[in-house]
C-alpha cells in the first residue's frame, strides 16, 4: 500500500513519516500532484501558522490537489485547520472540506493556557449509545491525546470526537472520504498508534 505524507511549508512532518514506519509502512513525503492522486492513503499533518501555509498550498496549486483527492485522507493538527473553511489565524479562507470556521481559543480565566500544550482526553460521539467510529475502533472514550494548538474548530455536524477546554472543541472531524485530528496521533503513545493504524487499514 502506498502512503502518502503532503510536503508543504509545516513541521513536524518527519514525526508522521516515523510513525508510519513503526506501523510497518513505508510512506513517501511529497508534493507531487500525481504521486498525491496515486496513493491509497494521503496524511496531511502539519505544526505552523494558517496563512502561510494556505498561500503556499495555492501558489503551489495544492490546494485543488487535495481538495480533490478521493482516497482516504488525514489531517493532523493545523492540517486539520487547514481543511476547514475560514481560520482566525491570519484571517485566512482554507480548503472548505469542512464547512466550519477555526477559532482561537478565548480563555474565560487565566486558569486556562494558550497555546494548550499536554496531555488532553477524547470523548468519541456516539459511544454512550453504543456507536463507534472506525476512526477510533478498540479506543477508549477519555482515552489521552496530545495536543500543541491555539485555535479549535467547535463542535459542527462533521464532529467525531470532542475534547474539553475553555469549552468543548472538536478533537476529530469526518466528512467522506476526509478524516482529521485536532491532536496529534504520531505523539499520542499507543492510543495515537492505534488510531493511526485504524486509519491506514481503511
Amino acid at each position: 500500500m502506498k502512503v502518502a505524507i503532503v510536503k508543504y511549508n509545516a513541521g513536524n512532518i518527519y514525526s508522521v513519516f516515523c510513525a508510519c514506519r513503526r506501523l510497518g509502512y513505508d510512506p513517501v513525503i511529497t508534493n507531487d500532484p500525481e504521486e498525491l492522486r496515486n496513493a491509497d492513503k494521503v496524511i496531511f499533518p502539519g505544526v505552523g501558522e494558517a496563512r502561510a501555509a494556505m498561500d503556499y498550498l495555492n501558489e503551489t496549486g495544492l490546494s485543488d490537489i487535495i481538495r480533490n483527492l478521493k482516497q482516504p485522507v488525514l489531517g493532523i493538527c493545523i492540517g486539520m485547520q487547514l481543511m476547514c473553511r475560514h481560520s482566525e489565524e491570519g484571517d485566512v479562507d482554507c480548503l472548505g472540506i469542512f464547512d466550519v470556521p477555526v477559532e482561537r481559543f478565548r480563555p474565560a480565566d487565566s486558569s486556562f493556557k494558550v497555546p494548550q500544550m499536554g496531555w488532553n482526553t477524547i470523548r468519541v460521539q456516539g459511544l454512550e449509545t453504543g456507536g463507534e467510529h472506525r476512526l477510533f475502533a478498540d479506543v477508549k472514550d477519555d482515552s489521552y491525546v496530545y495536543y500543541v494548538h491555539s485555535y479549535r474548530v467547535p463542535v459542527c455536524d462533521y464532529t467525531i470526537a470532542k475534547t474539553d477546554y475553555c469549552g468543548p472543541y472538536s478533537a476529530a472531524l469526518h466528512k467522506d472520504n476526509f478524516w482529521a485530528t485536532q491532536f496529534h496521533p504520531e505523539k499520542s503513545g499507543s492510543v495515537g498508534e492505534k488510531i493511526l493504524k485504524n486509519f491506514l487499514l481503511f
